[in-house]
């Protein structure tokens, strides 16, 4: 990694490093605390009480894109990574305020993450600098354009697909945090390979920020990164693809956060048709190890390396 690439990294990492002692202090002065959901398994009962919310630590270490108008795109992706924190802030809040896991309703975050998401393509689109512009995929002489409408409508799909993806697999300890480096990565290098500065400069700060939180978010969690993490980091994840052109990869090196989408949606939709009957012991697809059996640290290992084998595949593809 050369000098200009190791320093967004870097003021990720000491961004959330040291941004996090200060935000979990105050998350436990403030009795900001986890309430763990009704239905998940009876282990996770005994995480209730862990400060959560710490994911506004990602909404720091992308601060220097807030302060870089000059940079092209630079406060557009400050804007969507903050906004749909923002969202899953009070998503979090409401949650503690009523003492169990119900904040926002799934339909509201949906609805006030896809305008996010228009807010951002719109803003992205008015500006001249965006490139490689309505691209899809883009590999050496391989290029996947598609018509600017097109582009915008996928873009929104992307954006809140992935975050509500990414808040989907934030069950276990460290397990969204670990699975979001490697694609993270990849997107850092697909955007230098596009001459995208921006985008690869907010991957590299996000992969950062990851290994910092993961000081206080790997097992056993001392803070949990709440819905105002997985929204920020899923915001930050799409954002960074689009722009690089590479909304196509994200798919791929996404898969982890694809898989446990997938397996909520497969599982209510047969639970429906059948009457009851299900396909896993439990969804997200990280509960079904779990209830198999699966220590809570086996299923995020694994979970980690099938992100980083994705991501690989990904690399492959557009180097």
């Amino acid at each position: 990694m050369n000098g200009s690439l190791l320093w967004p990294f870097l003021f990720g990492f000491v961004a959330a490093a040291a941004g996090g002692a200060a935000v979990l202090a105050l998350l436990r002065g403030l009795r900001l605390q986890q309430h763990a959901y009704e239905d998940a398994p009876e282990t996770h009962q005994k995480k209730t009480g862990t400060p959560t919310m710490g994911g506004v630590v990602f909404v720091l270490a992308l601060l220097p894109l807030a302060f870089s108008p000059g940079l092209p795109l630079a406060v557009q992706t400050f804007f969507v990574v903050a906004a749909c924190g923002a969202i899953g802030f009070c998503d979090d809040f409401l949650s503690i305020r009523r003492g169990k896991n119900q904040g926002l309703r799934a339909r509201t975050k949906f609805l006030a993450s896809a305008l996010v998401a228009v807010l951002f393509l719109r803003l992205c689109s008015d500006s001249n600098a965006i490139f490689p512009r309505d691209v899809l995929f883009h590999a050496g002489t391989t290029t996947i354009a598609a018509p600017h409408w097109l582009w915008l409508l996928l873009g929104i799909c992307a954006i809140t697909g992935t975050i509500h993806a990414v808040n989907l697999t934030d069950g276990l300890d460290g397990l969204a945090t670990g699975a979001a480096i490697p694609p993270l990565a990849v997107m850092a290098y697909a955007a230098g390979s596009a001459g995208v500065f921006v985008p690869q400069e907010a991957a590299l700060l996000g992969v950062g920020a990851c290994f910092g939180f993961l000081l206080y978010n790997r097992h056993p969690a001392k803070m949990f990164m709440g819905d105002t993490g997985s929204l920020a980091l899923g915001a930050l994840l799409s954002s960074v693809a689009i722009l690089s052109g590479q909304m196509l990869l994200l798919i791929l090196v996404g898969g982890v956060f694809v898989a446990e989408a997938l397996s909520v949606i497969v599982q209510v939709a047969y639970f429906k048709a059948s009457g009851g009957k299900r396909i896993f012991r439990m969804s997200p697809l990280h509960h079904h190890f779990e209830l198999g059996g699966w220590p809570e640290t086996k299923v995020t290992g694994m979970f980690w390396a099938a992100s980083l084998g994705c991501s690989l595949l990904g690399l492959a593809l557009v180097r």
